[in-house]
């Protein structure tokens, strides 16, 4: 309990919470076999909290039940929000991300983790996936694919990868959603149905803002964007200064339209 107590004291240290115990995050501990550790079968969420408090609290939550209904998986909410409570507190009025996952096995996992640096417009390199269907609308553990998509677009010089499908579609990144915006200025964004995360972010901006959604060409993207733009809850939105060898503009109107729609939405 004594070092429980001086984790509770430092805002600089990580705190988890493991089916309601909390703990620092480096001691905190799984019971095995556990599912979601063995075979990725599970869903998360993550929150975004500014001075204690999380952005969307509600929409994360919501979806994290209908991620958790899609793959037969009963998500306890009222225990999440119970063990949520509970760490938010510990946590204190800081600035900082909560991850929240929920396993097969029934185990409720939350870790605080500092917030990543998203300041710098970055680089992508287009990467070829192709969407699990029978996981769609699915913001599931199985992240593996995601990640060495990142990988891969590192190996290429790139900050982040872009998900394309085989037949040239446009997805998203690994962890977020893409926009740009034309010569003609109309915002776009890859349409739900073309096998992308249902994103809070991007929910929020296009109820803001107007957004063209569609199915759309890397080919189109490259020869006709000149502002291209991430969003998602760590990044807010952020600015692409270039997807392959096409380059664009830095944080042009329509990037900050959307960085003002963010904070408004």
């Amino acid at each position: 309990m004594g070092a429980m107590s001086a984790i509770g004291d430092s805002s600089d240290s990580e705190l988890a919470s493991v089916d309601g115990r909390i703990s620092a995050a480096d001691e905190a501990v799984l019971p095995l076999p556990d599912p979601g550790l063995f075979r990725g079968d599970g869903v998360f969420e993550v929150m975004r909290l500014y001075a204690g408090v999380p952005f969307a609290r509600r929409e994360h939550f919501e979806r994290m039940l209908r991620s958790g209904a899609l793959i037969d998986l009963e998500v306890d909410r009222v225990a999440l929000e119970r063990d949520a409570d509970a760490l938010i507190e510990r946590i204190g009025e800081r600035d900082c991300l909560l991850r929240v996952v929920f396993t097969r096995a029934g185990r409720r996992v939350m870790v605080s983790e500092p917030m990543p640096n998203h300041s710098e417009p970055w680089r992508l390199a287009s990467v070829l996936y192709a969407p699990n269907v029978i996981l769609d609308g699915v913001k599931s553990i199985s992240y593996a694919a995601n990640m060495h998509a990142t990988r891969l677009a590192a190996a290429r010089g790139g900050d982040e990868a872009l998900l394309v499908r085989a037949d040239g579609t446009v997805l998203e990144a690994p962890t977020s959603t893409i926009f740009w915006a034309g010569a003609d200025g109309a915002l776009r964004t890859p349409a739900l149905d073309c096998g992308i995360l249902d994103s809070i972010t991007r929910r929020h901006l296009v109820a803001e803002l107007e957004v063209e959604q569609g199915s759309y060409s890397l080919a189109e993207l490259r020869r006709e964007a000149r502002e291209v733009f991430l969003a998602s809850t760590t990044r807010e939105v952020q600015a692409v200064v270039a997807i392959d060898e096409a380059d664009f503009e830095a944080a042009g109107p329509a990037t900050r339209d959307a960085h003002a729609a963010f904070r408004t939405g």
